[in-house]
C-alpha cells in the first residue's frame, strides 16, 4: 500500500492574530504541501477532508496514529492544528513535520522543535517561493521518512513508551472516503469560482452552498458565498442582498479582524442604503469598512469608505457634519495612495494576484481627487487585467457614484481650502 501524508491545517483564509496578516492556507497546501509530498511518492490526505463538523473524531484519531508521515501547518494559531499535532506527537514517535509561515510565531512549548518555515506574500505565495518550498520540504519529507529518527518530544523524554497499533482494513477505506470528499468538495469550490469569472451568480451561488453543506462554518466558503447570494439579485435585488448579510453574518462581521468578511458586509450594506435610502445601513457600511481599514489598512475598505463618507455628506443637516464627511474621505484617499503607490514601487509588484484591484483603486483616488491625467492610464490598466464583467460593472458603477457627487465635493472641499 501507498505511504500516506495526512496534512493537519486549516481551511481557506485565515488571520493571524498575533501579527493581524491574512494567510491563504490553501495556497499553503496547493503551491507547497501536496506537491511536495506527491514528488516524494506519497498519498497526500488533508485534515479537513475527513471531518465535517470541525469536531475530532475516532476517524481523526485514527489518521493521527496510522498515517506514515504528519505535516502540521500551525502557521496561524489554529487550536485543532495545534491539538491534532500535540496528539500526533503522542501517538507516533516519529514522522512528523511542523511548517509554520515564517513572520508566524511558534504557539505552545514548541519553539524547541525543528520547524519548516515558508513565505507569504500578502495572502498569497509567489512562484519563486513556491519552488523554493517545494524542493526543500521535498528534501525535509526524503529525510525524515529514510532516518525514521524520534522527532516526538513525549517519546524524547519517555523514550521506553511504546506507539499503539491498529488494524489495516478501516484504515484503507477512511483514506478512500477521505479522497472522495476532497473531490466533491473542490469540484464544488472550483466550479463556483469559475461561474463567479462568467458571471453567473445564481450559479455560481449554488456550487458554494453546496460546499458549505460539506463545511457550514468555513470562513472561505460563506464569503463566496455570500458575495454570490447578493450579486445574483435573485429573487430580487433587496431579498438578494438580505439573503447575503444572514450568511456573512455568520462570521460576526461587527468583532472580525478579516477585510474579506467586514468588506463584504460593508458592500452589502452600503448597496441597501443606495436602494433604500436607510440612514442606518449606511452607518453600518462605514463601520464594517471602517474596521477593515483601520484594523488592516485594507485598500478595498479604505476606498469604499471615503466613498460612504461622501454618501453620508449628502444627506448631512448641518455643514460643519457635511465638511467633516468630505475631508474624512479626502484623507483617506491620500493615505491610500501613498500606501498604494509603495505597492506599486515593490520588486514583486508584478507578481501579485490582485494587481488589478490596486489599479482600480488608484484611479478612483486620482479621480476623487480631480487629478485625472494620473487616474486614466491606471483605469486603463485595471480593464486590461479585469477577469469577469462583474469586476468591470463593480469599478464602473463605483466610478459613476463618485462623479455623480463631484460638484458637491468640489464645492466644499474649496470652501475649506482643501486642493486636488
Amino acid at each position: 500500500m501507498m505511504q500516506v501524508c495526512f496534512v493537519v491545517m486549516g481551511f481557506g483564509k485565515k488571520v493571524e492574530y498575533e501579527t493581524g496578516r491574512v494567510l491563504d492556507l490553501n495556497a499553503t497546501y496547493e503551491a507547497i504541501i501536496e506537491p511536495a509530498v506527491t514528488g516524494q511518492g506519497l498519498r497526500c490526505i488533508r485534515a479537513d477532508e475527513i471531518t465535517q463538523s470541525g469536531i475530532i473524531d475516532v476517524k481523526m484519531y485514527e489518521m493521527l496514529l496510522r498515517a506514515d508521515l504528519v505535516i502540521a501547518d500551525i502557521s496561524t494559531g489554529n487550536v485543532n492544528a495545534v491539538y491534532e499535532l500535540g496528539v500526533r506527537h503522542a501517538l507516533r514517535p516519529n514522522s512528523t513535520i511542523i511548517m509554520t509561515e515564517d513572520q508566524g510565531r511558534l504557539y505552545f512549548d514548541l519553539n524547541h522543535i525543528s520547524t519548516f518555515r515558508y513565505q507569504h506574500f500578502g495572502d498569497d505565495i509567489l512562484a519563486r517561493e513556491a519552488k523554493r518550498a517545494v524542493d526543500d520540504l521535498g528534501k525535509l519529507i526524503a529525510s525524515v521518512m529514510a532516518d525514521q529518527a524520534v522527532d516526538s518530544p513525549v517519546y524524547t523524554y519517555l523514550p521506553k513508551l511504546l506507539s499503539p497499533r491498529m488494524s489495516d482494513e478501516e484504515y484503507e477505506e477512511l483514506l478512500g472516503e477521505a479522497e472522495e470528499a476532497h473531490l466533491r468538495f473542490s469540484r464544488h469550490m472550483r466550479e463556483g469560482e469559475n461561474y463567479m469569472r462568467l458571471s453567473k451568480h445564481d450559479l455560481a451561488s449554488q456550487e458554494f452552498a453546496a460546499a458549505r453543506e460539506m463545511r457550514p462554518g468555513e470562513p472561505d466558503v460563506l464569503q463566496k458565498l455570500a458575495l454570490n447570494t447578493y450579486k445574483s439579485k435573485l429573487p430580487d435585488e433587496i431579498s438578494a442582498l438580505q439573503a447575503g448579510f444572514e450568511i456573512i453574518a455568520a462570521l460576526d462581521p461587527e468583532a472580525s479582524n478579516d477585510p474579506e468578511t467586514v468588506g463584504i458586509a460593508g458592500a452589502i450594506t452600503k448597496r441597501l442604503w443606495l436602494l433604500e435610502g436607510d440612514r442606518d445601513s449606511l452607518d453600518a457600511a462605514i463601520q464594517f469598512y471602517r474596521r477593515g481599514f483601520e484594523v488592516k489598512r485594507d485598500y478595498y475598505n479604505g476606498q469604499n469608505l471615503a466613498q460612504c463618507f461622501e454618501f453620508r455628506a449628502q444627506v448631512q443637516s448641518l455643514q460643519p457634519e457635511k465638511v467633516f464627511d468630505f475631508m474624512c474621505a479626502y484623507k483617506i484617499r491620500q493615505v491610500l495612495l501613498k500606501l498604494l503607490h509603495r505597492v506599486l514601487d515593490s520588486s514583486d509588484f508584478f507578481e501579485r494576484p490582485d494587481k488589478r484591484w490596486i489599479y482600480a483603486t488608484l484611479a478612483n483616488c486620482y479621480f476623487a481627487c480631480e487629478q485625472p491625467e494620473h487616474a486614466e492610464p491606471f483605469e486603463q490598466n485595471f480593464l486590461g487585467a479585469a477577469e469577469a464583467k462583474w469586476e468591470i460593472d463593480t469599478y464602473m458603477a463605483g466610478k459613476a457614484e463618485l462623479f455623480a457627487i463631484r460638484a458637491d465635493r468640489l464645492a466644499t472641499l474649496s470652501g475649506s481650502q482643501v486642493g486636488g
